[in-house]
């Protein structure tokens, strides 16, 4: 089944404008997590689009700027490893993701999330397993959502560039500790993700 089929089933079942909802960046030690809801045109097919996973970052940036080109509306959003700290990352996960359903220019009537947990974003949701290979305006949510968060921590490179973020990403890489072991961490790292190893540090 093509991306664009599964989305329309749900406009021929009734629903008049439909969101894609997805996040990025629920594992890493450092950095906000993101998420991105996107409105696409009924029927609209969007060449190599996908699960952001399954393709280069290359292909990623081009299409970031096809997606928001083309979409009749979308909006990116996160949450703070602050707010990742104080609520928890899947409480973060769901925030970032009603935070970009709300901040979009045009109110959906349906909000396709994926995974299979409901943000409650206070319009009719429907969770999606594997939503970004299923539904295009999954895809192109997933899309925004990692594309930006990638930026995000490149821009926190330059800040904290002790730390290597542009080549990690923030993720629990053996790069990543070893900085953590020179420099110790910095405001933009998740305290709760650094349990098991302030542990073993003794610190």
């Amino acid at each position: 089944m093509l991306l664009h089929d599964f989305d329309n089933r749900f406009y021929e079942s009734g629903y008049a404008c439909i969101c894609g909802v997805d996040e990025a960046g629920r594992g890493p030690l450092a950095g906000p997590v993101y998420a991105a809801a996107v409105i696409l045109p009924q029927g609209k097919i969007i060449p190599g689009l996908d699960d952001s996973k399954k393709l280069t970052e290359k292909k990623r940036d081009a299409l970031y700027g096809i997606i928001i080109r083309d979409a009749l509306a979308y909006n990116i959003a996160q949450a703070t490893a602050a707010e990742i700290d104080s609520l928890n990352i899947l409480a973060a996960s769901m925030l970032a993701m009603r935070r970009a359903i709300s901040g979009l220019g045009i109110k959906p009537d349906l909000a396709l999330v994926d995974g299979n947990t409901d943000p409650k974003p206070g319009i009719p949701a429907a969770t999606v397993v594997g939503g970004d290979a299923k539904s295009a305006c999954i895809a192109a949510a997933s899309v925004l959502a990692k594309v930006a968060r990638d930026r995000c921590l490149a821009e926190l490179d330059r800040i904290y560039p002790q730390y290597a973020f542009a080549k990690h990403k923030g993720y629990a890489t053996k790069l990543h500790y070893e900085m953590l072991d020179t420099h110790g961490p910095c405001e933009e790292h998740r305290e709760t993700f650094l349990v098991k190893w302030r542990a073993a540090k003794g610190v």
